[in-house]
């Protein structure tokens, strides 16, 4: 792979990888929502985003152009080797946490998929504009679960803030960028990631206001995933998830 290629495996991998874990962590809920509605509508999400995973890992493999499959990247791979952003990784913890997680890379999504239909690379702009219908259904979703939560009873509103403020510092990783990113973005291949962060502060902000929560005063962002650095949450899920392929090397439906 020359330099531009390999920026685009690292980016298709980033995305498809962030879809992938919170796909996996949305699926966690199957059976467990707290009401039967609801477990259907977050198992749909789950499905939504291992779609979209598969779509940004194929197209990673075929630029690898080593014979793997977007298979072998999800399942053969070690945690240093996974990009996702810190955020998608973090545990499910109650409802208020899976809703604010899921909200905070909502408001992410929403801005940066726009943007990336924009791209001059054809097949990241066709994915991007594939999924940005899914990606308008998943932010009504999860913003309309802040307001019920946030300005809901005593306890969902204490719950959903806790949750706020447990999450926050992930959400700067989201943002990160590298020179990588930046050959993409001079190529017109990407988004200014410093003008989506602007979109997903106000956004958040908005939605914040009128849910009555408070966005944290702490500024500080955990970081790392672009180098491979995550949290320790992120190899028990993949012992899971990837247990069926390494137990069975090889395995087909």
């Amino acid at each position: 792979m020359n330099e531009l290629e390999l920026a685009k495996f690292e980016f298709c991998v980033r995305l498809g990888d962030s879809a992938l874990i919170l796909g996996h962590r949305l699926s966690e809920w199957c059976g467990h929502a707290p009401i039967l509605e609801e477990d259907i509508a977050i198992t749909n999400v789950a499905l939504d985003f291992v779609g979209l995973s598969r779509n940004w890992l194929t197209y990673a493999a075929q630029i690898q152009n080593e014979g793997k499959t977007e298979d072998d990247l999800a399942y053969l791979r070690d945690v240093v080797e996974y990009r996702n952003a810190l955020l998608t990784e973090q545990p499910n913890g109650d409802f208020a946490v899976t809703m604010t997680r899921q909200f905070f890379y909502d408001v992410f999504s929403h801005y940066f998929y726009y943007e990336l239909c924009n791209s001059h690379d054809l097949t990241i702009k066709g994915i991007a504009e594939k999924a940005v219908k899914e990606i308008d259904y998943h932010l009504r979703h999860s913003t309309e679960w802040m307001y019920r939560l946030g300005d809901g009873t005593e306890e969902s509103h204490q719950r959903t803030q806790d949750a706020v403020d447990e999450l926050w510092m992930f959400t700067g990783d989201m943002f990160d960028t590298n020179q990588g990113y930046q050959l993409l973005l001079d190529n017109k291949v990407v988004p200014n990631m410093e003008l989506i962060k602007q979109h997903w502060t106000s956004k958040v902000n908005e939605v914040f206001a009128k849910a009555t929560l408070s966005v944290p005063q702490n500024n500080f962002m955990q970081r790392g995933s672009l180098k491979g650095s995550h949290t320790e949450h992120l190899g028990f899920l993949l012992a899971e998830m990837q247990y069926l392929q390494r137990s069975y090397p090889k395995s087909e439906w």
